[in-house]
């Protein structure tokens, strides 16, 4: 499962994209996706919000993940 990081969240994950291989742990859905890169990047907690497209639609944190899936995390956006 590949998933990239767009605006603040690719500053603070340092990296455009990660890639859960199949040798290790794979979160099973949106919200322990959410939590596994919180604990990993804990700067990400700071942020209003944080939405996760899967398969370029936006999903809920009960949204199943599975191994080929495309995941996209969208910090808040900002405007004016």
């Amino acid at each position: 499962m590949e998933v990239l990081f767009f605006g603040i969240a690719k500053d603070i994950v340092g990296a455009s994209h990660k890639v859960f291989s199949t040798n290790e742990h794979r979160p099973n859905s949106v919200g322990e996706l959410k939590q596994l890169l919180i604990q990993e990047y804990s700067e990400l907690a700071k942020l209003s919000s944080l939405a996760v497209a899967v398969n370029s639609e936006y999903a809920l944190d009960h949204v199943p993940l599975r191994d080929n899936d495309e995941v996209a995390v969208i910090p808040p956006v900002s405007g004016g």
